[in-house]
């Protein structure tokens, strides 16, 4: 089998199964079950799934080195975009249905709350990342040029554990194990940046 049969089968079934999170968020509030505070409800799920997302993204590298399984990473584009599509729909429930695009208690609530401005951030780091997700920018931007920038996503994952980190008023134990994930995949590629040679096996995320 090509490199090129296993992704087939896996990105149909990745993208549907990275789909169900919001069908299942969407048929919940039709059936009104989202509890006493839907909003706060869909913003922590929009959320948490955005930065399972982005998790996963970074996951790919060290698994792909590990298992040598190189058509995993033609599945990291599709992660990253989900984890985008995701934090899009967290910062839109917070604008329309928490804010009700009241802008100028957004731009206080950005300036005031740490734990805000730190997701405000993180929104804005993910979106060069987005727009830049096309082939047709890789060639546009150089590899090297493309690759330094995608090393953002880096920075959006510290970002999004440091905001549920701050969000969080009792219970640490969800962001601390995000966080402590972020934390390994990181720390793994070090040996593997200093082992990088110029046959473009390095990649950015």
């Amino acid at each position: 089998m090509t490199h090129k049969g296993p992704e087939r089968v896996a990105k149909p079934i990745v993208f549907l199964l990275l789909s169900l999170p919001l069908v299942g968020m969407v048929t919940a509030g039709f059936m009104g079950e989202l509890g006493a505070n839907p909003v706060e409800k869909l913003t922590h799920e929009t959320g948490e799934w955005a930065l399972r997302l982005l998790i996963a993204a970074l996951a790919i590298t060290p698994l792909r080195k590990l298992t040598r399984l190189i058509w995993l990473a033609r599945l990291r584009r599709m992660l990253g975009l989900y984890a985008f599509f995701y934090v899009s729909l967290h910062f839109l429930t917070y604008l329309w249905l928490d804010q009700f695009f009241d802008f100028d208690a957004i731009i206080e609530d950005i300036v005031k709350r740490p734990y805000i401005t730190i997701g405000f951030t993180g929104v804005l780091v993910l979106i060069p990342l987005a727009v830049t997700s096309t082939n047709a920018m890789v060639k546009r931007l150089g590899g090297k040029r493309w690759q330094a920038l995608h090393r953002l996503a880096y920075a959006a994952g510290i970002l999004g554990c440091l905001h549920y980190l701050w969000l969080v008023k009792a219970d640490y134990t969800e962001p601390a194990i995000y966080s402590a994930v972020l934390a390994v995949l990181l720390l793994a590629r070090l040996p593997w940046r200093r082992k990088k040679t110029s046959g473009g096996l390095y990649s950015a995320v």
